[in-house]
């Protein structure tokens, strides 16, 4: 339950009678609480247990939230309406992705193809009184906003690329199909992360992964050294013919692969012995280590001997680069954060409704994602990128790709 509503009176009188009271945080509490009341109100027409011939939904208790402020975390005590949402305003610049996904689970809902987990989702939410239209407009307002940010112009070199793809569920006529939620990240020349490319796939072929990586260069991406993602022979080939640029393959997902060539026994030898050729200082001495585990494990694991031999210039790309960058460029680890944020909206969702669902929902979050590596610490610092940019300064050139086959 939410506390009783208190006067600015009151709360001095408490604050004055506590000698322990954190007098900034708790003037906060109170103004936001007030702050949400008089939204509240101006939404449904009528004040708490006011009667009123303006009124168009009841309140329905309050739901949880913690607010993380300079002053400390506040316990928000958000009301709920019986029918349509509220949301504060003042949290409006962190509610993109939250609204995108109630416009998921709403769509869904008035579409009739939710599952019983998104039902009862739109219960406890207090959606059920959303009508078809309502939620059109929702959704195309999200739409627009995810529209400009997956066409923006890219400006910039981008030396570094990474890209990954999620496999999710979509529902469409005649059932459920998988397709492939797919992200662009790169490091911008000014040694930020941002997010510059986002699509959904019938599957990760590599005619779909060259109109992916076309659109980028389209929109303006230029200047790439290296790209870095999972094993996956059509987007290595179409990384060759659109960027033609070095590739370096996960090494972390490499690892995983390999472990599951050699007995549970074996593994942590494996393991050790790999790891210990992406620890070394340099390509020379990782490239002696490569050879002498290999060797080694001729014998007791040769497919793993031979595939690592086979993979040695894919995994130690990243060695070209200046050191200081090799723990970021070797794996797509720094991705996982955020692959994780969206896979957890997944799991709430279930089904997507359709493609642009799945697009709003994701792109939302990535929006968000964007904004605060935007605002945050440089991934890499200028200094350390001044040798990689130089290495293409005024001979960045446009590879021809063939026109793809019609379908």
């Amino acid at each position: 339950m939410a506390e009783t509503s208190m006067s600015l009176d009151e709360l001095v009188r408490k604050l004055m009678g506590d000698e322990h009271a954190d007098v900034l945080r708790e003037t906060l509490a109170w103004f936001v609480r007030e702050l949400m009341e008089a939204e509240v109100a101006g939404q449904i027409g009528a004040d708490l247990h006011e009667k009123s011939a303006e009124r168009v939904t009841h309140r329905n208790g309050y739901r949880e939230r913690a607010w993380q402020t300079r002053a400390g975390e506040i316990a928000l005590q958000i009301p709920r309406l019986r029918s349509g949402t509220y949301f504060p305003s003042f949290l409006e610049p962190r509610s993109r992705s939250e609204k995108a996904l109630v416009a998921v689970v709403q769509e869904a809902y008035v579409n009739g193809v939710s599952t019983r987990k998104v039902e009862r989702l739109v219960t406890q939410l207090g959606l059920v009184g959303m009508s078809r239209s309502a939620v059109s407009r929702l959704c195309s307002g999200l739409d627009e906003q995810v529209r400009f940010f997956r066409e923006r112009p890219l400006e910039g070199r981008y030396p570094y690329l990474w890209l990954d793809a999620k496999v999710q569920r979509v529902r469409e006529l005649g059932g459920v199909r998988h397709k492939a939620l797919v992200v662009a990240y790169g490091v911008h020349e000014s040694g930020r992360r941002e997010v510059i490319g986002i699509d959904v796939g019938e599957a990760e072929t590599e005619a779909f992964w060259r109109e992916f990586l076309r659109s980028l260069r389209a929109r303006g991406l230029a200047g790439t050294q290296l790209c870095v993602s999972d094993a996956h022979e059509g987007l290595k080939a179409a990384i060759a013919k659109v960027l033609g640029c070095p590739w370096q393959r996960c090494t972390v997902h490499f690892l995983r692969d390999m472990l599951g060539h050699c007995s549970k026994a074996q593994q942590p030898l494996v393991a050790t012995a790999i790891r210990q050729v992406f620890a070394a200082e340099s390509s020379g001495e990782a490239r002696e280590r490569l050879a002498g585990v290999a060797e080694a494990l001729a014998q007791s694991a040769p497919k793993v001997a031979r595939l690592l031999a086979e993979a040695e210039d894919d995994l130690l790309a990243f060695m070209a680069f200046p050191p200081e960058h090799w723990c970021k460029l070797r794996s797509t680890n720094p991705l996982e954060r955020i692959n994780r944020e969206i896979g957890r909206r997944s799991d709430v969702v279930g089904i997507y409704p359709n493609d642009a669902a799945l697009v709003r929902l994701a792109g939302s979050l990535l929006i968000e994602q964007n904004d605060e590596w935007l605002v945050g610490r440089r991934y890499l610092s200028i200094e350390s990128l001044e040798a990689v940019l130089e290495r293409t300064a005024g001979t960045e050139t446009v590879v021809e790709v063939n026109a793809l086959p019609a379908a």
